[in-house]
């Protein structure tokens, strides 16, 4: 047999909460995907070690106010499951509600979400049909929303997840053995009902299994998971994997790592005692700890990866690309590369990047990496502006203004909250087509570079609201511009 081994995280991607199911022979992930659209990714796998990215469960969050950018907001931690012939994904808007979408095909075209439980505060929901032919959703809590956490909830709700049966109750209360306790999943295993769940935290907690042979509880409960000396920080939140039909099973989790977001990891699982010790069982009275390698845990080859470059030359946009906001018709199009329009949503957006809707936006890879893009500017309007960004709570962009006839080169930077970017000139460009440059080097510190010039300026990186840095590219405008910037690839690579 094939024994190679793979290395953690096997993602390293912002590809927050993750759950994972299979069906046969295939493994699905999705992740939470917040403010940013189309939401929901959708990745398959055939080893859970190597994986694709296939798809997104929707296109547009269903909101009107998600046409502005709500940092934060969107779709949080969702759940994927499997029942009669349909593929459910179960998603928590923290405002809005649970919404569900569904499909028989998870390449194709998922439905259009519908609501089936309304309200504040319900987050991380996964469903599980029981025996008797009923369906039960577990949920967290969100404090912000709903005023309290820590407690793991329980509804009963129909097997099609189209109808609310009954109000929550809570089936279990953390706050004094595992405080913040969220994001249940369920799983059933020798006739018990599991519910995995973190806690402590999402940078240093750990964790917890939950199991009873009644839905309702009680439960007892176990940390099964935890740093201990590896140097893998708040190893939780994700998902139990069964790997094939003879109680075989994996784990896969997340770890925050600032800049870079929740990377995502696997983890063999031995069973001790009915206990789904996660990681390296040194001890099966106590909580496993992270692995940094393993045997391949399904023995089959696979080239699946997540692209990080574009060269702009299909006639669909990469699924890598997001925007963090709702994509309105006219922003982009590709013709001999991608075209953005020097589109102008309101002055907020026009004066500070992170307001503004219509950057085109991927995930860090790669601990040290550098980018290149190639970008036209003669279709340019006065006040227009194109440029690339590293996009966080703080952010820097190199960028191109054309005015009063001439393409001037700046950096800027901003920061959340802030009602205007501070930009730098640099120069007056003499031609028309310009290549931007970002090296990054870990933990976080980048800096520019046009037609292979560096600047000298640094900037470093920062998270998100909820999610990593991000990077990519833009074109905006002044109100009326009918103007528009060509890109004509994206490179980014690993420095080796």
């Amino acid at each position: 047999m094939n024994r190679q081994t793979y290395h953690n995280p096997i993602l390293h991607a912002d590809y927050s909460d993750p759950d994972v199911i299979r069906v046969g022979d295939d493994f699905f992930m999705v992740a939470s995907s917040f403010n940013h659209t189309p939401g929901v990714p959708v990745l398959h796998s055939k080893n859970l070690a190597d994986w694709k990215l296939i798809n997104y469960v929707f296109e547009n969050i269903p909101f009107e106010r998600f046409t502005d950018v709500q940092h934060g907001h969107g779709a949080w931690a969702p759940s994927i499951r499997y029942h009669d012939g349909l593929f459910y994904c179960i998603i928590p808007f923290p405002d809005e509600g649970i919404y569900i979408s569904s499909t028989a095909d998870p390449f194709g075209t998922w439905s259009d979400l519908w609501c089936l439980i309304p309200g504040k505060g319900i987050i991380d929901p996964c469903p599980i049909w029981t025996e008797d032919g009923r369906c039960y959703l577990a949920t967290g809590f969100a404090k912000s929303r709903i005023g309290f956490n820590s407690c793991i909830g329980l509804y009963e709700v129909s097997t099609d997840l189209k109808t609310q049966l009954s109000d929550y109750k809570i089936i279990y209360d953390g706050h004094n053995d595992n405080p913040t306790i969220e994001g249940p999943k369920f799983n059933v295993r020798n006739g018990y009902y599991y519910i995995m769940a973190p806690a402590g935290s999402v940078k240093t907690g750990w964790q917890v299994a939950l199991r009873s042979k009644n839905i309702y509880g009680p439960y007892e409960s176990k940390i099964v998971l935890m740093q201990g000396d590896s140097n893998v920080n708040g190893p939780h939140q994700g998902a139990l994997i069964d790997l094939d039909d003879q109680d075989n099973w994996a784990f896969i989790h997340f770890q925050d790592k600032k800049c870079f977001g929740r990377i995502v990891h696997l983890q063999p699982v031995t069973w001790s005692n009915d206990w789904p010790i996660c990681g390296s069982c040194r001890d099966p009275l106590l909580a496993g700890t992270p692995v940094a390698s393993h045997p391949y845990l399904v023995d089959v080859k696979s080239d699946f990866f997540v692209p990080t470059s574009d060269d702009f030359k299909s006639d669909k946009l990469s699924l890598i690309w997001q925007t963090p906001a709702n994509k309105k018709d006219g922003w982009y199009s590709l013709d001999n590369g991608l075209s953005l329009s020097c589109y102008y949503h309101d002055e907020a957006a026009y004066q500070a990047l992170n307001l503004t809707p219509n950057l085109f936006l991927q995930k860090l890879a790669y601990e040290d990496f550098i980018i290149s893009t190639k970008v036209s500017l003669s279709f340019m309007q006065e006040g227009d502006e194109a440029g690339l960004c590293m996009m966080g709570q703080n952010y820097g962009y190199l960028c191109v203004r054309y005015e009063h006839g001439e393409y001037v080169l700046y950096t800027a930077e901003g920061s959340f909250g802030e009602a205007k970017d501070r930009y730098k000139k640099i120069t007056v460009l003499e031609d028309k087509e310009v290549t931007f440059h970002l090296t990054f080097k870990g933990p976080n510190q980048y800096h520019f570079a046009y037609n292979n010039i560096t600047l000298p300026q640094e900037f470093t990186a920062a998270p998100g609201r909820w999610i990593g840095t991000k990077t990519g590219i833009y074109a905006k405008g002044l109100a009326g511009s009918t103007g528009k910037a060509v890109f004509h690839h994206f490179m980014m690579e690993q420095i080796h």
